[in-house]
């Protein structure tokens, strides 16, 4: 998943501070791979110059020396809004990224209901293409094929879990 929409997404909830937006990524998208602080400051620099957020005072909220706080702007949020509106093409790593999408479209949005239909009816799609392309194909190509068609099946399936667990996850997110 691009931090970029990460950052976009979770700003829609308040402004907040890098190291805070850090916090909050690696609580919900990194795993067992923290996102770098490096990466954190350049990726909101980079936002910040598309004028995707602005910085905001900091109004002594932090307690301590004074901090730069990021908000979103319209740009952003329309960024974000669009991104969660495009479903991913189906591939073997794909999870990483629906689960995040799903995780956003519930903080964004407060349903992710509509981009795990659009990802399914996108997977569904993408199955029946690669079903007639099997059709008339020589062997290794069909081997190939059916593998990329077995990842797209353990995504459905995985989208059917997630839409099936959409409220107890908005409900341990905390979110309204």
């Amino acid at each position: 998943m691009e931090v970029q929409y990460a950052f976009l997404g979770l700003l829609t909830q308040e402004p907040n501070y890098g190291y805070e937006l850090k916090k909050l990524y690696d609580q919900l998208f990194a795993g067992d791979k923290p996102i770098l602080p490096g990466q954190v400051y350049s990726t909101l620099a980079r936002l910040l110059r598309d004028a995707k957020v602005i910085e905001v005072d900091d109004d002594g909220a932090s307690n301590g020396p004074s901090r730069t706080r990021y908000a979103l702007t319209p740009a952003g949020r329309n960024a974000v809004v669009e991104w969660l509106g495009k479903p991913e093409m189906p591939s073997p790593t794909l999870q990483a990224t629906m689960y995040g999408k799903t995780v956003l479209a519930l903080i964004v949005e407060g349903d992710a209901a509509p981009y795990l239909r659009a990802q399914r009816k996108l997977h569904l799609e993408r199955m029946r293409d690669l079903t007639r392309r099997k059709k008339d194909a020589p062997m290794a190509e069909k081997l190939l094929l059916d593998n990329a068609i077995f990842h797209i099946e353990a995504d459905l399936r995985w989208i059917e879990l997630a839409s099936a667990r959409l409220g107890k996850l908005k409900e341990e997110l905390c979110l309204k």
